[in-house]
């Protein structure tokens, strides 16, 4: 069996694949990628199915070494790579021999790489998925962030790539999208005054360093409450915008609770969701509202582009990729 070791984990490096879907009612939030769109990318560049397993960066990425057999590898992301120390380019596939030592530095711009290997990696799920969630110490390997010194076992060896696989694609980096991040007002407006809502949506937050995988805590302008911040508990989702006591909001990301008791003021569109997990502590953001039949719009839309970038990138390898969304 092929393998990678560690040498050295980064900051902050999870394996993830399209997460554990359809567990939020036993309280299992879905993990998976921050960015969906440069995971896929990550996996369709090595002619795997766009919901594969890969490894997730966080700032700065990982050094790995290459075991017996070797490895077919693509990065995503704007992050620094070198093999056997000579820069390397991303969003193109590379062949690692037996020895080599492939390194992943800083993300550039955003704060997300992906790491894909040709077949992916040989993780055994837990509850129907390798996502990796920490606080639960559920799926990857070990349930935890990588470490040094770890053996990442691979699904299979793979040395050869054609020419054309190898050709670098183009890039697709949500973290360069520019302008507010589009939201659908709710489910609980109706538990800020008119004037906290305008505030909301017309002043700037930054992103706190008390951020994670469980959300993106905001600090700026105090939203105050109409009538205490405490409700009955019910579903969160991911982009959901909570307003604790302190007024300063918080946005779900994919390892949330499922529940939560905070009025949620608004939701970020699914289509703005890669490019907020691209955020870094100390960007700023903003919201603007939008409906929700624009938000479907946009949705459909961006699907559908990015479907057929993938298939584009599929089609080197003599296949098509499944829904980017499966």
């Amino acid at each position: 069996m092929s393998t990678l070791t560690v040498l050295s984990p980064g900051l902050m490096s999870t394996l993830q694949d399209a997460g554990r879907q359809g567990r939020d009612d036993c309280g299992v939030p879905p993990s998976g990628p921050l960015d969906a769109m440069s995971f896929a990318t990550a996996n369709a560049l090595v002619g795997n199915p766009a919901g594969t397993g890969a490894l997730e960066f966080t700032l700065l990425g990982a050094t790995l070494q290459a075991g017996a057999g070797g490895c077919v590898v693509a990065v995503t992301g704007d992050m620094q790579v070198w093999i056997d120390d000579q820069p390397a380019i991303t969003y193109c596939c590379h062949v690692l021999r037996a020895g080599s030592v492939l390194k992943v530095g800083r993300a550039m711009t955003g704060s997300r790489g992906y790491l894909a290997v040709a077949k992916g990696f040989a993780a055994v799920p837990v509850l129907g998925s390798v996502a990796t969630l920490v606080r639960g110490k559920l799926g990857g390997f070990a349930g935890r962030a990588l470490a040094k010194d770890d053996v990442l076992p691979l699904a299979a060896a793979s040395q050869y790539l054609s020419v054309t696989a190898r050709t670098p694609a183009q890039r697709f980096l949500p973290q360069r999208e520019r302008g507010p991040l589009r939201v659908v007002l709710g489910p609980q407006q109706d538990r800020f005054a008119a004037e906290q809502v305008r505030r909301f949506l017309t002043e700037r937050f930054q992103v706190s360093p008390q951020s994670d995988r469980m959300g993106y805590r905001l600090s700026g302008p105090v939203l105050k409450h109409l009538d205490g911040f405490n409700i009955i508990s019910d579903a969160i989702s991911t982009g959901s915008v909570q307003v604790p006591g302190s007024g300063q909001p918080i946005i779900a990301l994919p390892d949330r609770q499922t529940t939560g008791g905070y009025p949620k003021i608004a939701t970020v569109i699914r289509a703005d969701l890669a490019r907020l997990g691209q955020l870094k502590p100390g960007d700023w953001l903003c919201f603007s509202e939008i409906s929700v039949p624009e938000a479907e719009d946009l949705w459909c839309a961006r699907q559908g582009l990015f479907t057929a970038y993938l298939d584009e990138l599929m089609a080197r390898h003599g296949n098509r990729s499944r829904s980017w969304t499966d």
